[in-house]
């Protein structure tokens, strides 16, 4: 994986469960991950190994889903020469999901 979130910033991401009251457009993402056309965006850490957030595969926005996500099986993912890469921290910060141009498609489901 390139660009590992360090110590410092997953720290600063919420615990499961910590912005169940929150609607969803207004639930704030911390972390980027992204290889290719897929994206995950992170809302919540359990501190260990497990992410909640949402997943986009290869574009395809009609099966886009929230979910659970190993950060293990993250760094894991390798295509041929390629790795998955964590948006650099100078580049993403922290913002409502109805602020971010990708995920523009929500707020008709919200």
């Amino acid at each position: 994986m390139w660009n590992v979130p360090n110590a410092k910033r997953l720290a600063r991401i919420p615990k499961l469960y910590e912005t169940d009251g929150i609607p969803i457009l207004e639930k704030n993402i911390y972390l980027h991950f992204f290889i290719g056309g897929c994206d995950w965006y992170i809302t919540e850490y359990d501190g260990e190994d497990t992410f909640f957030g949402y997943v986009i595969l290869n574009g395809d926005l009609q099966n886009a889903e929230f979910g659970y996500i190993s950060f293990q099986e993250l760094k894991d993912i390798k295509v041929s020469f390629m790795e998955i890469d964590c948006e650099l921290a100078k580049y993403w910060k922290p913002q409502k999901i109805k602020d971010i141009k990708n995920l523009g498609h929500l707020k008709t489901i919200a």
